[in-house]
């Protein structure tokens, strides 16, 4: 059974540095390594998505089911390191967003995650890279099973671009997804990307509210 793009299968792994310190998995013993409070859990994801690094998806590509020692240079990993993305910030910043840095601290800055390196003179040198830029990274990775069934196929890809669980049901070749209302919008954005991958129309729907029954003509 060769893997192709677009497949959904189930992994589990664990990725690691070169010099052996783990970062990600869902393995329980492994997650424990990491005093991680994180629960292990199957991890599904279609392949050629974007659900997964880059690398790892064009590695299994034509692969089969069964365990991979896979290595990854920071090209294929998490890019190499970018000196632009290591800035000073003045303090005054900081006060405003009421963020009180401190060297070794991680923030979230506006949304994007910086390290803090040096706090002096009311400046604040942070770092943007991720912290597994310009790493080589390892992963051992084992493809238990291909995904065939289409509910578990949407239900994975739900929880990966929504992190919810959404209750949904497919008719006459569209996908009905219930959702909050605060939801809706943001769902629909992503109607060609479930026709691209189900072949499927999406109808978004408010929770608690009915499917409007169109008039026979």
């Amino acid at each position: 059974m060769e893997l192709k793009k677009k497949d959904f299968i189930e992994i589990k792994f664990t990725g690691k540095t070169a010099d052996g310190e783990i970062f990600d998995s869902n393995i329980e013993e492994d997650l424990k390594d990491m005093d991680s409070n994180a629960k292990a859990k199957p991890f599904v994801f279609c392949l050629g998505e974007g659900m997964f690094l880059k690398g790892i998806e064009d590695f299994l590509i034509g692969k089969d089911t069964g365990k991979y020692k896979i290595e990854l240079e920071p090209e294929k990993a998490f890019g190499n390191r970018d000196a632009k993305l290591v800035q000073m910030i003045p303090m005054k910043v900081f006060i405003e967003k009421q963020l009180n840095p401190a060297p070794g601290m991680v923030l979230n800055f506006d949304g994007r995650i910086a390290k803090t390196l040096t706090v002096s003179g009311g400046r604040v040198m942070v770092d943007f890279n991720n912290p597994l830029a310009g790493k080589n990274v390892v992963y051992n990775l084992e493809v238990l099973r291909k995904i065939e069934n289409t509910n578990e196929k949407i239900k994975a890809f739900n929880e990966f671009l929504f992190k919810k669980d959404f209750k949904f049901e497919i008719k006459d070749k569209k996908l009905i997804i219930n959702v909050e209302k605060q939801m809706v919008k943001f769902v629909e954005m992503f109607k060609e990307k479930f026709k691209e991958i189900f072949g499927l129309g999406l109808e978004v729907m408010e929770e608690g509210k009915k499917e409007e029954k169109k008039p026979i003509k």
